[in-house]
């Protein structure tokens, strides 16, 4: 009897083998036996899940005399897209991070209340985007992990204060300290034809809180003027959520994908879980992206979306849109 495996469960197979903890392992397992169909030609198949995750949950924990240290700069990537926020002490960054995500960060009216990178997940309507707070940078001083991590980065923001006095100072010292670690911040790495750092270009969305403090409007005007069209610019406040929902999409936006949605056959489709791909993302890499096995052996795909009639077939290189809905056939 065919297992008949969904495209949910293959990606969650996908992250399993991906996984490098055993909490990862473990959680991914359970991911797996959940959604995997139960019938009996899944039998041997819920068997080996239950089998590894009994494994993994009994093994004992090894010592070892030399450990590998691991930068807590290196963070796994997750939903849509990573997104670095950073930027001079007291500008804001773990107030905004506490607004618009699920992550324990400290707020507090002295510096330097942040001191290792914190990853959140920013949710809103279907979509899913990892935001990571940075310790701040104080002035003249650039962490080196800090600049890798934003060179690895889907899109930096760059966080100032509109209400500080010292705005203009902190973003000309900010760039320049961090082209002395190869990085520059730009609107688009592809399309800046001024781009000199070779490798080291990032896309950067500048985020000015503080709106609802005297001063803060004028702030945003004066680096609005200083910055013309270089960066592009947006100014919130945190503490009344002015600019949050204008923000949340401006992010997504500035990241360039797109959210596809799956269909199982004679079922209605997962409109909660879409999976993320490029702009200009096809058929086959929607199925690259669920499993390689997937991939390989598509035989056939019927599409609910932009410019074809409902249930249409389509070939493996479509270009897909944002809402796309799609039916894969092995």
């Amino acid at each position: 009897m065919p297992a008949n495996l969904t495209p949910q469960y293959l990606s969650a197979e996908k992250r399993y083998k991906e996984a490098r903890t055993p909490e990862e392992k473990i959680s991914t397992l359970q991911e797996m036996l959940k959604l995997i169909p139960k019938h009996k030609g899944t039998d041997h198949l819920q068997g080996d899940i239950k089998r590894r995750l009994k494994q993994l949950r009994e093994a004992p924990k090894k010592k070892s005399g030399a450990r590998r240290v691991i930068s807590p700069y290196v963070i796994g990537r997750a939903g849509a897209g990573q997104v670095v926020l950073f930027g001079p002490p007291n500008s804001g960054k773990s107030a905004l991070m506490a607004a618009v995500t699920n992550a324990q960060v400290t707020v507090a009216e002295y510096p330097y209340a942040t001191t290792l990178p914190t990853p959140g997940m920013m949710d809103f309507d279907t979509v899913r985007v990892q935001l990571i707070d940075t310790p701040p940078v104080p002035p003249g001083a650039c962490d080196p992990e800090l600049a890798s991590l934003l060179r690895r980065a889907d899109l930096a923001l760059l966080v100032l204060h509109a209400a500080d006095p010292e705005v203009l100072d902190q973003l000309a010292e900010l760039e320049v300290e961090l082209r002395r670690h190869h990085v520059q911040l730009v609107a688009d790495p592809e399309g800046d034809h001024e781009v000199e750092v070779i490798g080291g270009a990032v896309k950067t969305l500048m985020v000015i809180t503080g709106l609802d403090l005297e001063g803060g409007e004028v702030g945003l005007e004066l680096l609005g003027e200083m910055l013309g069209d270089r960066l592009p610019l947006m100014g919130l406040s945190p503490p009344t959520g002015e600019g949050l929902d204008e923000f949340r999409w401006r992010v997504w936006e500035l990241l360039d994908m797109i959210r596809v949605y799956s269909k199982e056959p004679g079922k209605k489709p997962d409109m909660e879980e879409p999976f993320f791909l490029p702009e200009g993302g096809t058929i086959l890499d929607l199925a690259r992206g669920i499993h390689k096995d997937l991939a390989r052996g598509l035989k056939l795909a019927r599409l609910w979306g932009h410019g074809v009639h409902d249930g249409q077939a389509v070939q493996r290189d479509h270009e897909l849109h944002d809402g796309d809905i799609v039916e894969l056939h092995a």
